[in-house]
């Protein structure tokens, strides 16, 4: 903070919008695009997003033949609490809602939740049966969180360095059903 407050600019009232601007020092840029990304040193391309739904599925492998049979395209990464979903297309929040909606719809009764870091801010969702329950904490999801889960939400590990990962990419339906049938063979 500078310690300045209000009348300190030019025009004589405190919170009034001064008529001559000619004293201060800013530049309003033409394209506001890219205030939507995080800060990077010039050069350098912005922060990646990611998003990962986090599942109570037992393994990678079930987890990626539901994203198949959902039409959602993940990397499903193994977890002590269960298979993440890491999602391939980030192209904007409407996008990674729709993927957790698709996921929590095939799930049904079983509660996901939506980790989303954009510019640099991460934000949580409860979704159930399709329907986005509640936004949560953050921090309060990623305490206790496993290892595997904060390397790739803000450690920077690619999904590919990750052990254990099944594609849904590319998975036949006959594929996703059999993968889906043989999971719960093993439950029985």
């Amino acid at each position: 903070m500078s310690g300045r407050d209000d009348a300190d600019l030019p025009g004589d009232v405190p919170g009034e919008v001064p008529d001559d601007l000619s004293g201060l020092d800013f530049e309003v840029p033409d394209d506001l695009s890219g205030l939507d990304t995080a800060p990077t040193a010039p050069g350098e391309p912005p922060e990646p997003v990611v998003a990962i739904v986090v599942t109570q599925v037992a393994g990678a492998k079930p987890l990626a033949a539901a994203c198949s049979l959902a039409g959602v395209d993940v990397d499903a990464v193994p977890s002590p609490v269960g298979a993440l979903a890491v999602l391939r297309d980030t192209t904007d929040a409407a996008r990674t809602a729709a993927a957790a909606e698709a996921i929590s719809r095939m799930l049904r009764t079983t509660p996901v939740i939506l980790l989303d870091r954009r510019a640099g801010r991460i934000s949580a969702s409860r979704w159930v049966g399709g329907t986005r329950e509640d936004d949560l904490a953050a921090g309060l999801v990623l305490s206790g969180a496993p290892d595997v889960l904060e390397d790739l939400l803000v450690g920077g590990t690619p999904v590919t360095e990750v052990e254990g990962v099944q594609t849904s990419v590319g998975m036949s339906r006959w594929a996703a059903m059999r993968a889906l049938s043989a999971g719960r063979r093993k439950g029985d």
